[in-house]
Order: structure tokens, then C-alpha cells, then sequence
């Protein structure tokens, strides 16, 4: 099985921020001791605050996909709603 590399990207409305911050913080903790997890690291723009960004490696995508669906990524969608104005999320495999 191939690792797999997640790039997340979010982005606050900008008068969201603290919240967004906030309940993403509470990811982290419980992601990382997800089966399959190697990291997972949560990044905000120096230049924008608003913008934050995972980058998480993962043993297979078949268990980054068992992560997505737990309870944690449920209750952040639903704490979060209204307040992010961009999600992307980009699957990357190491080249080198």
C-alpha cells in the first residue's frame, strides 16, 4: 500500500476565524492517534490568519478515508458551518 499525502486547505471568513481555529485545534489530538495516522499538522498563513492548512501523511488512503468518517470531522463540519469560504483538499502521493 502506498502512503498518502493530504493537503488540506481552509479558509476562515474573516470574522470566523477564532472559531474555525478553535475547532480545528480539537482535531489534532484524536487524529493522531487514528490508525494510520504518521502526522497530521495544522499551519496558519502568516500573512493571512484566516488561512489555515493540514498536512497529513497517512499509512493508506484506506484509512485516511476510515478517519474521514469518524464522529470529530462530523462535529467540526457542524461547529464550522457558515463560517469557512474555502475547502480544498488535494490527495498527493511522494515522488521523491
Amino acid at each position: 500500500m502506498a502512503k498518502l499525502t493530504i493537503v488540506a486547505n481552509i479558509k476562515a471568513n474573516a470574522d470566523k476565524v477564532a472559531l474555525v481555529k478553535s475547532e480545528l485545534l480539537k482535531l489534532i489530538e484524536v487524529t493522531r492517534a487514528e490508525t494510520g495516522c504518521i502526522n497530521y499538522d495544522l499551519h496558519q498563513d502568516n500573512e493571512n490568519p484566516a488561512h489555515f492548512m493540514f498536512y497529513e501523511n497517512w499509512q493508506s488512503r484506506e484509512l485516511w478515508q476510515m478517519h474521514m468518517a469518524n464522529q470529530h470531522l462530523q462535529d467540526y463540519m457542524k461547529a464550522t458551518e457558515g463560517a469557512v469560504e474555502e475547502f480544498t483538499l488535494n490527495e498527493m502521493t511522494k515522488i521523491s
